[in-house]
């Protein structure tokens, strides 16, 4: 049994590394025409064989950003209520309707996100934003540009439908497990629900929300469908909200079907997601490294 266990583990490393290493050696042609300037390379050619990753990297980054951005808040709120508020008849089946969201296939948030989501950011959102926020200075410039509906605005959005089960899932059971003597006690003092929650609730169970949000983030990195239905699949950079971009998992699902074998474009594809494995990495270690400073 032991031994069992122990290839288990030594199993699931072989096959991260194998893994790391078939990406890193499928895009060497790639790093080899490029070089280093691969990385921050905004073009994106086939017809001139010339190939860069900085702009589905920027549009990784920043649609992963906007889905924490909305998701963690809502789902801290959706657990708090579940947890401290909701009567035990309603936040068995609520509870279970939030986790049963997370067995949604994302191909139906992308369909969902293209028939309303979209609609709803161009003939309202967009416009709205534009006219009153477009000419405020220094901000101004997030809320430019033409209301095609589609962006990383809507990206971020339909992203954190996705990531909000998960997070708030991860949320809610460390919430439960907390030992009731402790929260007891500091409703005993004369703390208030939101003093327990700010004070003890969260420091206690810091660690295990971090992991949940590192989780959400995982899932909103590596989505691919969903994305690539709103994004506006555009191989280039816009500091504008609205602007249509990529992801990484985007421009692969689109490209790789027409990547010949061999081709410089399939090297840059594979190239593509060994970045993304790295950015995942740095994501894992930041966390990790936050998680050690704060039990320091």
């Amino acid at each position: 049994f032991a031994g069992l266990v122990r290839l288990s583990g030594w199993l699931i490393l072989g096959l991260l590394g194998g893994l790391i290493a078939v990406l890193a050696w499928g895009g060497l042609s790639a790093w080899s025409a490029f070089g280093p300037g691969f990385v921050w390379s905004t073009v994106w050619n086939p017809v001139s064989q010339h190939f860069g990753a900085a702009a589905p990297v920027f549009g990784s980054v920043v649609t992963t950003l906007l889905a924490l951005v909305f998701a963690v808040p809502l789902a801290f709120g959706i657990a708090f209520w579940l947890v401290e508020m909701a009567p035990a008849v309603v936040a068995g089946p609520i509870g279970m309707a939030v986790q049963l969201l997370a067995a949604v296939p994302s191909i139906i948030f992308g369909m969902w996100g293209f028939f309303v989501i979209v609609p709803v950011m161009a003939h309202y959102v967009q416009p709205w934003a534009r006219r009153h926020l477009g000419h405020l200075p220094g901000i101004g410039t997030l809320f430019q540009g033409p209301p095609y509906g589609t962006g990383l605005l809507t990206a971020g959005l339909v992203l954190a439908v996705m990531v909000t089960p998960f997070v708030c899932a991860v949320m809610r059971d460390v919430f439960v497990a907390m030992p009731a003597q402790i929260r007891e006690s500091a409703y005993g003092l004369g703390a208030t629900r939101w003093e327990v929650m700010r004070s003890v609730t969260l420091p206690w169970s810091r660690p295990a929300l971090i992991g949940g949000i590192m989780l959400g983030m995982g899932r909103a990195l590596g989505e691919t469908m969903a994305v690539t239905f709103v994004i506006g699949n555009t191989n280039r950079i816009g500091w504008s909200l609205f602007s249509p971009g990529n992801t990484i998992a985007s421009l692969i699902a689109l490209e790789f079907p027409e990547s010949p074998a061999g081709s410089l474009k399939l090297a840059s594809l594979l190239a593509l997601g060994f970045i993304l494995m790295v950015i995942s990495f740095l994501t894992l270690a930041c966390s990790r490294l936050l998680l050690r400073r704060g039990g320091a």
